[in-house]
Formats: structure tokens, C-alpha cells, sequence
């Protein structure tokens, strides 16, 4: 199996320094600061990109179970939101809401729900956030 890398550089003090990221692949990157991390201003930050991991690993497990199950999907879109919180005085990751949506011919919403379910628990991404962070999981087949 293939290693992913990125690198980052933070420059500066907490509050008022700044950083920048970039996957290895040079098709991700983008800058951060405490403002776009913890005080909502507009830009990226690490959780972010978590979201965005977990978004993109659940709809090609999702896809993958489907197709295994001989019902491949048309389409898969997911939203991933990861909440910071305080936790013990320290910024924490606490959940991560993912929201599915599928266009799959054949099956009804029980049969999707469930391999949505089965694609939570199984994609790598989940799996290295499990028991660090609460999963919530809406499935909607349309």
C-alpha cells in the first residue's frame, strides 16, 4: 500500500504566527492561523482537512460496498463535520457528523443505510479516529 505525505510550517507565536501546508502530491494546500483554527475566520485549518479525509474515505467505501454487494452506485456524495471542542482546557476533536446521500438503482433505504453503516466502521479514516471521536451518520438514498 501506498504512503501519503504532507508537510507543514507554523511561523511564529500561537495567536498572532501563521502556517502553511502541502501534500506531497502538491495538489493540496493551503494556509492556516489560530483565527481560521479557533475563532471561525474565514480559511482552512487541520480539522478541515480531517473532515475532508473522512468525507472521501466513506464515499469510496461506501461505493466499494455497494458495487461488492452487486448494487454499484451512480453517485456517492458525503459531508463530513468535525467539531473542536474544549476538553480539559485542551482543544479537542470530539465528533464528526457525516451526512451520505446515494443514487443507487436497486436497493431501498434500509439496504443503504446499512452499507453506509458497514462503510463507517470498515474506511481506514474512521478507523483512526475511532474511540477518540463520536460518529453520528445520516444516510439519505435519492
Amino acid at each position: 500500500m501506498p504512503t501519503s505525505r504532507a508537510t507543514a510550517v507554523w511561523e511564529g507565536v500561537l495567536k498572532s504566527g501563521k502556517g502553511n501546508f502541502r501534500g506531497a502530491s502538491g495538489l493540496i494546500s493551503g494556509a492556516y492561523t489560530f483565527a481560521t483554527r479557533f475563532e471561525g475566520a474565514k480559511g482552512t485549518n487541520p480539522e478541515e482537512l480531517i473532515a475532508a479525509a473522512h468525507a472521501s474515505c466513506l464515499s469510496m467505501a461506501l461505493s466499494a460496498g455497494l458495487e461488492k454487494a452487486g448494487t454499484p452506485a451512480t453517485r456517492i456524495e458525503t459531508e463530513a463535520v468535525a467539531t473542536l471542542d474544549t476538553v480539559a482546557g485542551s482543544p479537542r476533536i470530539t465528533q464528526m457528523a457525516l451526512t451520505v446521500k446515494g443514487a443507487v438503482p436497486g436497493i431501498d433505504q434500509a439496504a443503504f443505510q446499512k452499507a453506509a453503516e458497514a462503510a463507517k466502521e470498515g474506511c481506514p479514516v474512521s478507523n483512526a479516529l475511532k474511540g477518540n471521536v463520536r460518529f453520528t451518520l445520516q444516510a439519505q438514498l435519492g
